[in-house]
């Protein structure tokens, strides 16, 4: 459970953060493959995909909705990757949660708790929006600030304090991110796995193709 007060606190360790992570426009470090049909095992709820289950690229990013590269990796790279390669059917892709303070916690439960179909939404509005409401300034409060834009989504007050309260989902999500840590050796945020092979960093669609094109035999 995320209460409001976890929240707020998490303000400051996200602006921390955001100081502290990589940022690699063109090309990310890979760090060696994972065993992949362990790595494509889905957590407790489960993956969800976009792009065909043939696709010859399969890519699984590890994110945190306080992350400000992350924010930016979906604000600008990942646009052209859907574009170019995941709404053709070349790129199979999804996003796994891996959040780095309660606040994030908290943005993926809201993203999580009304079924797959508005996950993406949601999503993509938090990373889009993500100064509106991660890095607010006093009075406001960054749960304040989330819950006006969860509106948008059409959650009421009762049903956003209802997911924020969800323990299930709770669990769910840290298992998420607890496996990722143990099993994959995620320790930052944007990790991408491309086909098992590990890349830590922000990475632009140059540095993406760079890896993909050659699968895709391009």
């Amino acid at each position: 459970m995320i209460t409001r007060r976890d929240a707020i606190k998490a303000t400051g360790l996200a602006l921390g953060a955001a100081t502290l992570l990589p940022r690699f426009t063109l090309d990310a470090f890979a760090q060696g493959a994972v065993n992949l049909s362990t790595l494509m095992e889905p957590g407790p709820l489960g993956d969800v995909w976009l792009g065909p289950k043939d696709a010859k690229v399969t890519i699984i990013e590890y994110a945190s909705m306080t992350c400000s590269h992350c924010a930016a990796f979906h604000r600008t790279t990942y646009p052209l990757l859907k574009e170019r390669y995941i709404d053709t059917g070349k790129v199979r892709f999804t996003l796994r949660e891996f959040p780095l303070d309660p606040l994030a916690t908290a943005a993926f439960m809201l993203a999580r708790c009304d079924g797959d179909a508005k996950y993406y939404p949601i999503t993509d509005l938090l990373f889009d929006q993500q100064q509106a409401w991660a890095y607010v300034q006093k009075p406001q409060s960054p749960v304040d600030a989330l819950e006006q834009m969860l509106r948008q989504a059409g959650y009421s007050k009762d049903k956003f304090e209802a997911c924020l309260k969800d323990q299930k989902l709770y669990g769910a999500i840290n298992a998420v991110k607890q496996k990722g840590m143990d099993t994959f050796k995620v320790d930052s945020t944007p990790t991408f796995f491309i086909n098992g092979e590990r890349y830590t960093g922000e990475m632009s669609i140059e540095g993406m193709e760079k890896v993909i094109k050659p699968i895709l035999g391009a």
